[in-house]
């Protein structure tokens, strides 16, 4: 995570000691791979992201891809505003997604939510 980011942010909103950052290795061994704990799902939000292939996930997860505009890109007096909505935006989305009936959904169906959240959560509508 951005260093810029707990700036902005109290440290009752995002307790620094429990944000991670995962950054995929694709040069790691695949010895490596294997003993990587299995995931359940994966969304990349990278606007960069979208293009490209994904790598082959530990325990084979659920994906989608909810893009955002990386704040970090963004010089000046706008690197706050950034911030502040690629935080909100993700938080939507989490909300939108913690919110699903994973219990008794299907695949099929929870793929396509998950997809539709991170096209509509910033736009103030659900992905009901």
């Amino acid at each position: 995570m951005a260093q810029a980011a707990f700036v902005l942010f109290p440290p009752a909103a995002i307790p620094k000691a429990k944000c991670t950052q995962w950054r995929w290795r694709p040069s790691a061994s695949a010895a490596s791979r294997r003993k990587a704990l299995p995931l359940d799902f994966v969304f990349t939000v990278c606007d960069n992201a979208a293009g490209e292939v994904c790598p082959v996930w530990p325990g084979q997860p659920m994906s989608a891809h909810w893009g955002i505009e990386d704040p970090a890109a963004v010089e000046g007096e706008g690197r706050r505003r950034a911030f502040t909505a690629a935080f909100h935006a993700l938080k939507r989305r989490i909300g939108l997604f913690l919110a699903l009936p994973l219990e008794s959904i299907d695949e099929l169906s929870l793929q396509h939510r998950l997809r539709e959240i991170g096209k509509t959560a910033d736009q103030g509508q659900t992905a009901a």
